[in-house]
């Protein structure tokens, strides 16, 4: 059993046993108290606006085995004797940093397993390069993959520590906002093969430049191991170029793309709103490839998920099934139909400027009577907020979208810049909360229409989804 026991963790975190026993096995770990079931591992993290770790006593109540909390936070309130005498038969351990600690067992549990692992970072389309990879290595393995977007520091630590024995591969994404959080996530993921989506400028107002974030993305590769591979999208001019520059690497480099000669490269690409299909060819045999969610980025995620396929020798017929019958996570393309018959694009989780303007682009080539883009601020630009939100603004009026509707203030550049770029004034509404948006489109969006929702996820726009969908 590749089991990790108290004393593993304490040993590699360098923590102490408060009480308990040190050969209890840790599993199901999780840092939510409403989720904890009998025999879980309970983790307390410090928050910007709460300590988890001053919930034990909930977590002990609700069941969890084992409580890994921070000394500093508990040391001084926690009466030992008291609660032992309460739960006899559990397992407190006190840590420095349950961040820290929580990586370092992660570390651990990674290197019990000798599996393929592909890690996957980028600006944008982690989530949904990771979802259509699993589809395709599922053909052939039992994969543990990311849920949702858990690719932050506590995040992919926990995704990791749900390893199983009979997991035999696993698909992670790292997302980062600052240099250096890669670097740890990939020490710990530690990857036979990475992925790096694009190059782009989400967090561009925490690192400064695209050439940083370029500088963040490639951290993955020191996780890499020396007989990995690295997957890149071709087509990104920041990994097409360095790509060029560094010609001798220890590590294999496979290319897609669409733009750019790659080595998976399709043709005869036609898209709809529903989706794409393409031809590509492979080692001298012609396979068709139907995508079933619309955009040209998604046919790059699928041509990434053949790269992959093809390096774990899954059959090609096998990979195009994975591909057609992958699952999207949901608030990335989600797309639904209200009762009024009103299509509801839902792409609410996060935006940046390359996400934005895919969205855009396929809101302005699908079939609707009207095509009405609702787009809120795009956060942690920093400097380069107003130039971006007016790029946006830009990509309105070239994809003719009809109708406009921005929340925040930021997204206050988009609007003007749309209005500039011939979008008729008469057709902007300029809001400052959601509520108001809602009301608006509540009013005019009628049956046969097309509406975009998307913003950062702090802009809550999955609200604005929710209400539109009841209707």
């Amino acid at each position: 059993m590749k089991g990790i026991y108290v004393k593993d963790a304490v040993r590699v975190c360098n923590g102490e046993i408060l009480y308990g026993n040190e050969n209890e096995v840790l599993e199901n770990f999780t840092n939510d108290t409403r989720e904890i079931k009998e025999g879980n591992v309970y983790i307390g993290f410090k928050g910007e606006h709460h300590d988890g770790s001053l919930l034990y006593r909930q977590a002990l109540v609700n069941g969890a085995k084992v409580c890994i909390l921070q000394k500093k936070s508990v040391y001084e309130i926690l009466d030992v004797n008291q609660i032992q005498s309460e739960f006899p038969d559990r397992t407190i351990i006190l840590v420095e940093d349950t961040t820290k600690a929580i990586g370092k067992i992660a570390e651990y549990k990674r290197s019990l397993y000798d599996i393929p692992v592909v890690g996957i970072t980028g600006s944008v389309g982690k989530t949904s390069t990771k979802d259509i990879i699993a589809s395709v290595m599922g053909k052939k393995f039992n994969v543990l993959k990311t849920l949702g977007n858990y690719n932050s520091q506590v995040g992919l630590p926990l995704t990791v520590l749900r390893l199983k024995e009979e997991n035999d591969a696993m698909v992670v994404e790292m997302g980062m906002s600052a240099l250096g959080e890669i670097s740890n996530l990939t020490k710990i993921a530690k990857p036979t093969v990475a992925v790096i989506t694009n190059v782009g400028t989400a967090h561009i107002g925490n690192l400064g430049s695209r050439e940083n974030i370029l500088k963040a993305k490639l951290e993955i590769l020191e996780g890499l191991q020396d007989d990995g591979t690295l997957v890149i999208n071709n087509d990104n001019d920041m990994l097409h170029k360095w790509n060029e520059e560094n010609p001798n690497k220890k590590f294999k480099v496979i290319t897609f793309g669409i733009e750019n000669k790659s080595d998976i490269m399709p043709y005869e690409i036609v898209s709809s709103e529903n989706g794409s299909t393409y031809k590509i060819d492979i080692e001298g045999t012609t396979y068709n490839v139907n995508v079933t969610v619309g955009g040209n980025h998604f046919v790059l995620n699928s041509l990434c998920a053949i790269a992959i396929g093809r390096l774990f020798g899954i059959e090609m017929n096998d990979i195009l099934t994975g591909i057609e019958n992958f699952e999207l996570t949901k608030r990335r393309m989600q797309v639904e139909k209200n009762k009024n018959g009103v299509t509801i694009i839902n792409d609410c989780y996060n935006a940046n400027y390359d996400s934005m303007k895919a969205a855009i682009e396929y809101l302005g080539k699908i079939n609707a009577n009207r095509k009405i883009a609702v787009l809120g601020d795009m956060l942690e630009l920093g400097d380069y907020s107003k130039v971006l939100h007016e790029k946006v603004g830009e990509e309105v009026g070239k994809n003719k979208i009809d109708i406009l509707i921005t929340v925040g203030e930021a997204a206050k550049g988009i609007a003007s810049k749309a209005k500039e770029e011939g979008i008729k004034p008469s057709n902007i509404y300029e809001f400052k909360n959601n509520n108001q948006a809602i009301e608006k489109i509540e009013k005019i969006a009628k049956e046969g229409d097309a509406v975009l929702i998307k913003a950062s996820n702090g802009m809550k726009f999955q609200e604005i989804f929710e209400k539109i969908c009841d209707n």
